[in-house]
């Protein structure tokens, strides 16, 4: 697993309102995430994110394996032995944005808590995935619009 995070790349630059941006909506969101019994890379995301909930504010909890796997299933994604990490406002079970499939870096963690934030308080997914273009270099460029829209 730490041979896998090693080729990962780390954020390293953040906006201006980062930090505020996450302590200021921790109390209003929760991060939830699925594990499973023996899942190495489960305690991994579980003690990185209990550590960013600390620091913002933010409650995690982990999934009972129902709520998991109705979940995952929606979204077609593996959940036992692969955790997968949600943020969501407290009042609206329904609005949820996956933040993690797997483990990540802590500042990559946080990065997606931020844009999560940032989604779910009204900013529009196309912005939220351009600020993870030039936050990580992990989205890939767009190709040039040729004519008239």
């Amino acid at each position: 697993m730490q041979g896998w995070l090693l080729r990962v790349p780390v954020t390293r630059d953040f906006p201006n309102d980062f930090g505020a941006t996450l302590r200021g909506h921790g109390s209003a969101f929760e991060i939830e995430m699925t594990s499973a019994p023996g899942c190495v890379p489960c305690g991994d995301l579980w003690r990185k994110l209990a550590a960013l909930g600390t620091r913002y504010g933010w409650r995690v909890r982990v999934l009972n394996r129902q709520e998991a796997l109705m979940r995952s299933g929606r979204l077609g994604l593996p959940w036992v032995g692969h955790p997968v990490a949600w943020a969501r406002p407290l009042a609206d079970t329904g609005r949820t944005i996956p933040i993690a499939v797997g483990t990540d870096h802590s500042q990559n963690l946080a990065r997606n808590l931020y844009l999560a934030a940032k989604m779910l308080t009204g900013v529009r997914p196309a912005v939220g995935v351009r600020a993870m273009s030039k936050f990580t270099g992990i989205v890939g460029v767009s190709a040039p619009v040729t004519g008239r829209r």
